[in-house]
């Protein structure tokens, strides 16, 4: 009995090595990549001691290219969904998990079910509304239909953490003399912490790596940085320094931030998970 343990903690321990070599090779080998010339780029072997260059990241960042526009795009469309996304999921998940009304399981469904719809989906009937009021080109009209698709997973998920507070902690405070409002705020947001904080780093995520509503709703100067990523495709080839760099920095602040809060992440997501 001891033995097979042992041999299903190996068998354990090297899928769970295997599925982290998976996942972090190649973001190790771009962000390496990043900071090599176009030959020791691809040269085989691959090169693990070189001399690192940031002359792309310089590159990028000076006033002869637009990426510093474009991360400032991204960072004021990603901010602002999600705040909006939380603000108003964090307040109608309460209000759907605390309120005493008919049919309030088909209403849960119905809201989770509208984020169900693929992108491709949703994307003509926002074009043609945002066509309509003006919208087309302006980060406000991202901004919209982010908020538009990240809204209905934000109240599912706060509806499913509220649930999982205990209705006795809000009636104790409101015992003692807060209203229903200074009980939620107080008592069940700072409870249900670690599901907000989860549905933060989704809403964040889905924001800051989008490209599809990105390349159909912005114009010249709201381009965010996935759309400047396919912009280095071109005729002559792709420009892969600037290619593995800008992958580099999309993907560095939402490791970090993930890394950061792990610890809500996993509390949070396995909220309301055992009954």
């Amino acid at each position: 009995m001891a033995v097979n343990r042992k041999l299903l903690y190996l068998v354990l321990y090297v899928a769970a090595f295997g599925a982290l070599a998976w996942a972090l090779v190649p973001i190790l080998f771009m962000a390496m990549s990043s900071v090599k010339t176009q030959v020791d780029m691809f040269s085989m072997p691959p090169q693990l001691l070189f001399e690192p260059t940031f002359g792309v990241y310089a590159d990028m960042f000076s006033g002869r290219g637009n990426f510093a526009e474009f991360l400032l795009n991204s960072v004021i469309v990603s901010v602002v969904t999600t705040v909006l996304s939380i603000a108003l999921g964090v307040m109608g998940g309460y209000a759907i998990a605390r309120g005493n009304f008919k049919r309030e399981k088909d209403i849960s469904f119905w809201i989770i079910s509208t984020r169900m719809a693929p992108i491709p989906a949703v994307i003509l009937p926002l074009y043609l509304i945002f066509a309509k009021v003006g919208l087309i080109g302006e980060t406000a009209g991202l901004i919209f239909a982010y908020t538009t698709f990240n809204l209905p997973f934000a109240l599912w998920l706060m509806t499913t953490f509220f649930k999982d507070v205990p209705v006795d902690l809000e009636e104790a405070a409101m015992i003692d003399g807060c209203s229903k409002f200074r009980a939620f705020w107080r008592v069940a947001v700072p409870t249900a912490a670690p599901g907000i904080v989860a549905t933060v780093v989704l809403c964040l995520m889905f924001s800051w790596n989008d490209y599809a509503f990105a390349s159909i709703f912005t114009g010249k100067g709201t381009q965010t940085v996935p759309v400047a990523v396919s912009l280095l495709v071109s005729q002559q080839g792709v420009k892969w320094g600037q290619a593995m760099a800008t992958g580099t920095v999309i993907i560095m602040p939402m490791l970090i931030c993930g890394l950061l809060v792990r610890k809500y992440m996993v509390r949070g997501l396995s909220m309301g998970a055992v009954k």
